[in-house]
């Protein structure tokens, strides 16, 4: 997580220590954890943060529905969703970028 910002209400966040959900995020949406991965690992991390991405996509999409059907009482609910999902989409990009960014430069060392 960026120091001095916290993650908004239902957005994940990704710190150096690993994927911290929302609270309530993996129940909510009824996924549940992947097996294939060892938790700490950063496939698991990764998985995971795209799972929340996934759940905070879902949200946007269904409140811009109820947006343009004028079923939505507040249209700042259905702004902010997008919002949230578009910041965790990029975030989540930005770190798997990264991470092959790493991965690339250890192949490139000599032994």
């Amino acid at each position: 997580m960026i120091e001095g910002i916290a993650p908004a209400a239902g957005v994940a966040a990704v710190s150096g220590t690993g994927y911290v959900p929302a609270a309530g995020a993996a129940q909510a949406t009824g996924q549940t954890q992947r097996a294939e991965a060892p938790e700490g690992s950063f496939a698991a991390t990764l998985g995971g943060a795209m799972d929340e991405v996934q759940s905070l996509q879902s949200t946007s999409r269904d409140l811009g529905v109820k947006a343009l059907t004028g079923d939505l009482t507040d249209m700042h609910e259905a702004t902010l969703a997008s919002s949230r999902a578009s910041v965790a989409l990029e975030m989540v990009a930005t770190v798997r970028n990264r991470g092959v960014e790493a991965f690339n430069e250890i192949m490139r060392m000599q032994a």
